[in-house]
């Protein structure tokens, strides 16, 4: 735990692994070469890269489980909490909808979903089930979210389809994110998105999940029992999440089928746990001294977690649109521009994709590091 200000080490270092791991599979040199790994499951199954979401809800579940502990102890008014928390939500969609505006500002065809977007709404939704009810409570509405998410998916017929359809654009969800978003979709698709609105609901007991972890934490229970109770219900989850990838719904991100939910749970259950026991519970001095030396950068990134996330896609989005005149007369992108020498180096295409890609993340980190330096920590 960070002397100064009670945060837990574990919690930042986890946040900005997660961060590290987004920025460096979202700007690659070139989309087209690409490793397995750093590449989004093209739809079953899953990747390292569809790990980097539920990572982040399970971290914001656990932050306001740990936050609002600390507000209530200090006596803080229940209906207050929910406003501030309210806030803070709609700051965080407001931030998702001008990274989509960006740079077209195009608002009649502008993407309603995101990433951003769908935080918002999970941190909106769970903070009234956070702030009133008790961990048993919470567990049975997690419950009760997952069995109605699967019963819209497999048991609600979409016109002109049917019912149980999982293929992209004809399941339950693409058929609702159609008639309210109508084409302010994700583009890439067109007829469905990845965050769209029936899937946030088992996104939101991803969060919920890391309330549960949150709430264990902050519980009487020595540290150690703690870890090894986390590393535990991980494991738990993974196994659960094979029978219902069996049973139920296959693995599936763009879903967020429950099986999904319960193995991302699963995986953020255990490298929190590996965290949490290095940094915070770790009795033996050199090792944890090591453990963070080694996790400096990432606890740095994590503090500046939701700045570092907008700025990184600007960037991004920036480098694509700006645009230069070459001597043959065509314009290339400024992103294309940068990565001229690095596809010229004698080292393959996907490995030259990846070295654009651990670039731009070393920029952001300079960027986290920097404002470390001069204690700038943006917060909403």
């Amino acid at each position: 735990m960070h002397a100064t200000t009670g945060r837990l080490a574990s919690l930042d270092a986890f946040r900005g692994f997660t961060i590290a791991a987004m920025v460096l599979v979202n700007n690659p040199g070139d989309w087209g070469h690409l490793y397995a790994q750093l590449a989004h499951a093209h739809w079953n199954g899953w990747t390292f890269t569809d790990c980097i979401f539920p990572f982040f809800l399970f971290i914001g579940g656990v932050a306001m489980a740990l936050s609002l502990g600390r507000l209530s102890a200090a006596g803080a008014d229940k209906p207050r909490l929910l406003i501030k928390l309210a806030r803070r939500a709609l700051l965080i969609f407001l931030v998702g909808f001008l990274l989509n505006l960006v740079p077209h500002f195009n608002v009649d065809g502008v993407r309603l979903p995101g990433v951003l977007q769908r935080i918002a709404l999970c941190t909106l939704l769970a903070a009234p089930i956070v702030v009133y009810c008790g961990w048993r409570a919470q567990l049975a509405i997690i419950g009760a979210l997952l069995a109605l998410y699967s019963v819209l998916m497999l048991w609600v017929p979409v016109p002109g389809i049917g019912a149980g359809v999982l293929a992209p654009g004809q399941d339950f969800g693409a058929w609702v994110d159609r008639a309210l978003f109508g084409k302010h979709l994700w583009a890439s698709a067109g007829t469905w998105d990845p965050e769209g609105l029936v899937s946030t609901l088992p996104a939101l007991c991803s969060q919920l999940f890391g309330v549960l972890a949150g709430r264990w934490l902050a519980s009487g229970v020595q540290r150690t029992e703690q870890t090894v109770w986390l590393l535990l219900a991980g494991l738990a989850c993974l196994g659960v999440a094979a029978i219902l990838d069996t049973l139920l719904m296959p693995i599936n991100k763009s879903l967020w089928t429950p099986s999904f939910c319960l193995l991302m749970t699963g995986w953020a259950a255990i490298v929190f746990a590996v965290f949490y026991w290095l940094l915070d519970v770790n009795p033996y001095p050199a090792l944890r001294t090591a453990a963070a030396r080694w996790t400096w950068p990432f606890v740095i990134y994590g503090m500046n977690a939701l700045f570092i996330f907008a700025m990184s896609g600007l960037v991004a989005n920036m480098l694509g649109y700006v645009k230069f005149a070459q001597p043959d007369g065509s314009l290339r992108s400024a992103g294309e521009v940068l990565y001229a020498p690095i596809a010229a180096l004698p080292i393959g295409a996907v490995n030259a994709s990846l070295l654009h890609a651990l670039l731009f993340d070393a920029c952001m980190f300079l960027l986290a590091w920097g404002m470390w330096r001069q204690r700038w920590f943006v917060k909403v």
